[in-house]
C-alpha cells in the first residue's frame, strides 16, 4: 500500500486554521481522557461494591455496565435486595417498558445469580444506597464522552486530514473524527512503531524465564484508537479485496478471527503514518508480478 499527494494549494486548509482545529482537537481529546478515567474508576467501584455484597450478581452486572439498561436496572432498584423483592415477573415488566431489545436473557441471568445467594452480607444496605449514584454517574459520563464524539465529528466533517482518513478503506467519519480526537494530525509520533505501540496493536514477546513465548497482541495502549483501527479493519473485509485476501491468509495460518483483524489493522499503520505526515490520500498499489524464470 501507498498513497498519493494532495495539493495544499487546491486541498488543504490555510496553516492556521488548521493549527486552530487541532488545538480544539486537543482540548476535547484531553477531556475525553478525563472522561474515560472517570468512567473507569465509577465502573470499578460499582464491581467492587457489587463483589462485596454478591459476587453473583456482580458476574451478571459487571461487565455490563456499558449498557443502558444495565445502568437503569442499578439505578432504580439499587441491588439484589429490591430485585428479589420485586421479583422476575415485575422485573421483566419494568425492563421491558424501558428497553427496545429483548431482554429475557439478562433477566433470567439476573435471578439465576440472585438464587444462588442466599445470605445478605454484611454493608449490603449502605452499597445499595450506593450504588444507584454510580449507575446515574456513570450514565451522565458516557453521554457527555457521546456529545464530545457528537462535536469532533462535526468539527472534523470538511477538515482535509479528515478526508485524508476516510481515504483509507473501511474508513469513515466516525473513525476519523476518533483517530484525530486520539493523535491529532500524528507529529507526536517519531515512526510508525510508535503509533502502532501507543495504539496498542503492535505484538509484543512474552518472555518468562529464560524463555520467549512469541508475539502476542498488546493489552495496553488508547483503547479508542486501537477500536478505531480494529473496526475500520473489520469494515474493510466487505470492501477492499487486498484486505479480505489478507485477513484469509492470516486466518489460513491459523489465527481467530480478533487476532487476523488485529494483525489486518496493524499493516496498514506505516501508511496512516505518512499520509497524516505528508498529508496524502490512499492509494492502492497493485502487488509486483512474480519473476518469470529464466530458461534454461
Amino acid at each position: 500500500m501507498a498513497s498519493t499527494s494532495v495539493k495544499p494549494t487546491t486541498t488543504l486548509r490555510a496553516v492556521d486554521r488548521d493549527d486552530e482545529l487541532l488545538s480544539a482537537l486537543k482540548v476535547l481529546a484531553g477531556f475525553n481522557e478525563d472522561l474515560a478515567k472517570d468512567t473507569t474508576r465509577a465502573r470499578n467501584r460499582a464491581r467492587g461494591l457489587l463483589t462485596q455484597i454478591h459476587p453473583a450478581l456482580e458476574q451478571v452486572l459487571g461487565p455490563k455496565l456499558s449498557s443502558p439498561i444495565v445502568l437503569e436496572i442499578l439505578a432504580y432498584y439499587g441491588g439484589p435486595t429490591k430485585l428479589a423483592v420485586a421479583g422476575r415477573t415485575r422485573v421483566t415488566a419494568w425492563v421491558d417498558k424501558r428497553s427496545t431489545r429483548d431482554c429475557s436473557r439478562l433477566v433470567d441471568e439476573i435471578f439465576t445469580a440472585l438464587n444462588a445467594q442466599t445470605v445478605t452480607m454484611p454493608g449490603t444496605r449502605a452499597a445499595e444506597l450506593v450504588l444507584p449514584q454510580l449507575a446515574r454517574h456513570i450514565t451522565a459520563l458516557l453521554e457527555q464522552r457521546t456529545t464530545v464524539a457528537r462535536e469532533v465529528e462535526e468539527m472534523v466533517a470538511d477538515y482535509p486530514l479528515a478526508e485524508v482518513l476516510m481515504s483509507m478503506p473501511g474508513s469513515g467519519i466516525k473513525t476519523a473524527a476518533k483517530i484525530l480526537l486520539c493523535i491529532d494530525d500524528g507529529s507526536d509520533f517519531p515512526t510508525p512503531g510508535h503509533l502502532a505501540a501507543y495504539a496498542g496493536i503492535a505484538p509484543v514477546s512474552r518472555i518468562s524465564g529464560s524463555s520467549i513465548r512469541g508475539e502476542h497482541p498488546a493489552r495496553s495502549g488508547n483503547k479508542m484508537l486501537k477500536n478505531a483501527l480494529f473496526y475500520s479493519a473489520f469494515a474493510s473485509l466487505r470492501s477492499h479485496g487486498p484486505s479480505k485476501g489478507y485477513y484469509e491468509r492470516k486466518r489460513s495460518e491459523g489465527k481467530r478471527h480478533n487476532a487476523a483483524v488485529m494483525c489486518l489493522a496493524r499493516r496498514p499503520c506505516n501508511v496512516l503514518f505518512a499520509m497524516l505526515k505528508n498529508r496524502e490520500f490512499f492509494k492502492e498499489v497493485p502487488p509486483k508480478p512474480a519473476p518469470v524464470p529464466l530458461a534454461a
